[in-house]
């Protein structure tokens, strides 16, 4: 594949015209920021949005929260989990709805959003593993981090195919090929769209910061962005094989430390989280587990001597 094409992302964002979020969405979100707002304010858009209203119950009733009593009522909801992880939930269930699905070769955006949720999971899991003040941010902003793949596809199909083929099986990442081909990856572009909808600077800052470096010392970054460069790593159910799994072993242990908990056990409760909200959000649960692919992948690297590439 040619390196000196360069497509500007800004002018590519601009052609796709950006679509903009739900009214709803925009109402919890300017209440949300006013702090004179409580429960009974944001409730009332949602309870506007019927459909919204009845995922907002059902999200809050999920093993996620592991209430013991049926919250009945939207108000009661966010009193329970707080008006920021409400907010969070309506905004990406918003940006989730707008997301287009291309055809784009062997792309699948029911496959990204499947991936994209198992690594929320997990970034939350960590998070409150680590005692991170708001793991609901890190939740949403890993569900989030690849959000502007699908749109990119859309915009430019022809180059985006030769990215997902440059892949090869995830032997390569996919920023690596659009930094080497565009000069910006899809975290950047992921950054342009959040600030284009005013969503919090938080979210902005993990999104663009997600992709990281396998040379990099992950113990130097902010633990916020450390977490959601972590999730980043999990495997796509797409690919064959889980070729960095050596390297997401090495830095779950550099953030967790050696007393953590197995990263197979912290995988498995995803998996049982992922297997009850997937529904919710209307995802795909087909495909490997990602404690079979932790699995695999140990096995894998019993056959492989340290230092051989992946």
């Amino acid at each position: 594949m040619s390196s000196s094409l360069s497509v500007p992302l800004e002018k590519l964002l601009a052609n796709a015209q950006l679509p903009a979020l739900p009214q709803s969405a925009i109402q919890i979100l300017q209440i949300s920021q006013d702090p004179e707002s409580g429960p009974a304010d944001l409730a009332v858009p949602i309870n506007a949005d019927p459909g919204l209203a009845a995922q907002v119950l059902k999200f809050v009733n999920s093993s996620y929260f592991g209430f013991p009593g049926k919250i009945a009522s939207v108000q009661q909801a966010i009193t329970l989990v707080g008006m920021k992880t409400i907010k969070n939930f309506v905004l990406w269930s918003a940006v989730f709805s707008l997301m287009p699905s291309p055809k784009c070769g062997p792309f699948d955006v029911k496959g990204l959003w499947r991936d994209s949720l198992r690594r929320a999971l997990f970034a939350r899991e960590l998070g409150l593993l680590l005692k991170v003040a708001d793991c609901e941010e890190l939740f949403a902003a890993a569900l989030l981090q690849d959000m502007a793949v699908p749109l990119l596809a859309k915009e430019i199909p022809e180059i985006y195919v030769q990215f997902l083929a440059a892949r090869d099986d995830g032997r390569r990442r996919l920023s690596t090929v659009e930094k080497a081909v565009c000069r910006w990856t899809h975290a950047e572009a992921g950054g342009m769209m959040a600030r284009q909808w005013n969503l919090p600077t938080r979210f902005v800052q993990l999104i663009e910061q997600h992709v990281v470096s396998p040379t990099e010392d992950l113990a130097e970054r902010e633990l916020g962005e450390a977490i959601v460069g972590l999730s980043a790593m999990l495997p796509a159910g797409s690919d064959a094989s889980w070729h960095e799994w050596r390297i997401f072993r090495d830095w779950y242990r550099t953030l967790v430390g050696d007393d953590g908990p197995e990263p197979s056990a912290v995988l498995g409760d995803v998996d049982d989280m992922c297997a009850e909200l997937a529904p919710l959000l209307k995802m795909s649960t087909s495909g490997k587990t990602l404690a079979e692919w932790y699995e695999d992948g140990a096995a894998a690297a019993e056959k492989q001597p340290v230092g051989s590439p992946n």
